[in-house]
């Protein structure tokens, strides 16, 4: 009866995650949220008004969604989750009432502390993974307790075999729905995750038909001018059309910003070459050394070891000198950008890090929109240039921002054993 009784429970404990891919899924449920605290704290309360009790003991699966919450919802949703245990065992009362209530704060301490390190893991088998060992900890607290417990009103002298059978089965359950859950919330996430892509990926086709356009009604008009305002120039022996290095100006710029429509739209990795990064990020970090001298910023490079990678080289160059120098320009005075490098495996992360004035949860979502930009003077284009080329190069970028703090953009590229 008891496998029965717990199996209905990691139901009940699915249930919000269902409710959530369901009805709220443009909430990125890996968000500090009190709404999914509620909902975790209204299955954990669900699961002890209907526990299963035997031997004077109440069997529950209460402490999965405690896990989940903290783990998927943040530490305010984990809080949640625990008043909402605690009001429930309070309005249970009984005579182990203090032991309900140690036990619930023991049990909550676990994931709260490695809730941290769940944020950082790369994969999401390494978040399930976490997620388990989450599972098992408040399995061992209410063994600890029940130990206790038993001792303290001498119940039984020796624990009965079916008691240690309920144990192992409990024990067991647990885990698997903790596991099972993180399964689910993971599914839910990359749902999520994949909805942005297929929503970005429509932008970038109108992108691409438009630019199409602009290419052939603009570009070659532009370039007869040009033509003809370069014979001008040469025939002016006098210096009379003084203006005439600024129109040309104007329409380099002009023609540059059609280059970058076009290279967006469908770049290009015309020339496969073989190089090693380091040396690489070096090159480009002293390219822009200048610029940030000028606004006196200080610019630095680490690298770690050896990587290579084959790519278009000039095609990476132009991505990386152009989020380096969106770094630059979002740093205020006597402030600092360090480019970085590692290996992880197989993968070879840049990160790029300022301390400029950062940006908020909104101007992220909207950060490679069409037209979208936080500077004064821009067209956006730059940043959407810069992700379509490391897209096309099979890699992905990832921004995290604190506003007033500084920006963190990381972009990751499938790397070369290194050969020297």
């Amino acid at each position: 009866m008891i496998i029965e009784k717990l199996l209905l429970h990691v139901l009940i404990v699915l249930a919000p995650i269902l409710i959530h891919s369901l009805f709220f899924s443009d909430r990125q449920i890996g968000r500090p949220s009190y709404f999914i605290g509620m909902l975790h704290g209204l299955t954990g309360s669900l699961c002890m008004l209907f526990a299963y009790e035997s031997f004077g003991l109440y069997w529950d699966l209460r402490y999965v969604p405690l896990v989940l919450a903290t783990l998927y919802g943040g530490m305010r949703g984990g809080l949640v989750v625990l008043a909402a245990l605690l009001l429930t065992r309070t309005y249970l009362g009984g005579d182990a009432l203090v032991f309900g209530y140690l036990s619930s704060f023991l049990a909550a301490a676990g994931p709260m502390l490695i809730v941290f390190r769940f944020n950082k893991a790369e994969t999401k088998w390494k978040r399930v993974r976490w997620a388990i060992l989450a599972g098992l900890w408040p399995a061992f607290v209410q063994l600890g307790i029940l130990f206790t417990y038993i001792g303290v009103s001498d119940k039984y002298e020796f624990l009965p075999s079916k008691l240690i059978y309920f144990i192992v089965i409990f024990g067991i359950i647990q885990v698997i729905g903790s596991g099972f859950a993180a399964l689910l919330h993971e599914a839910s996430i990359e749902k999520y995750r994949l909805q942005e892509e297929i929503f970005r990926s429509e932008k970038l086709n109108t992108l691409g038909e438009m630019a199409a356009s602009i290419a052939h009604e603009v570009r070659n008009p532009l370039t007869v001018v040009k033509g003809f305002l370069q014979l001008m120039q040469a025939d002016d022996k006098k210096g009379q059309h003084t203006y005439l290095p600024l129109v040309l100006s104007e329409l380099d710029r002009a023609e540059s910003i059609i280059s970058d429509y076009l290279n967006f739209a469908k770049p290009q990795l015309e020339k496969l070459e073989t190089f090693e990064l380091g040396g690489f990020l070096k090159d480009a970090v002293q390219l822009l050394n200048p610029l940030a001298l000028k606004k006196g910023i200080v610019l630095s490079c680490q690298t770690d070891a050896p990587i290579t990678l084959e790519t278009d080289r000039n095609q990476l160059r132009q991505a990386i000198v152009n989020l380096i120098k969106n770094a630059i320009e979002a740093t205020p005075e006597e402030g600092s950008v360090m480019v970085s490098m590692t290996s992880y495996g197989s993968e070879a992360e840049i990160k790029i890090a300022d301390t400029g004035i950062g940006m908020t949860k909104e101007q992220l979502a909207k950060l490679g929109s069409l037209y979208y930009t936080t500077k004064e003077t821009g067209t956006g284009l730059g940043t959407m240039v810069s992700l379509g080329i490391i897209d096309a190069m099979g890699g992905k970028t990832v921004y995290s921002s604190q506003p007033g703090k500084g920006t963190v953009v990381k972009i990751c590229l499938q790397a070369k054993a290194y050969s020297s």
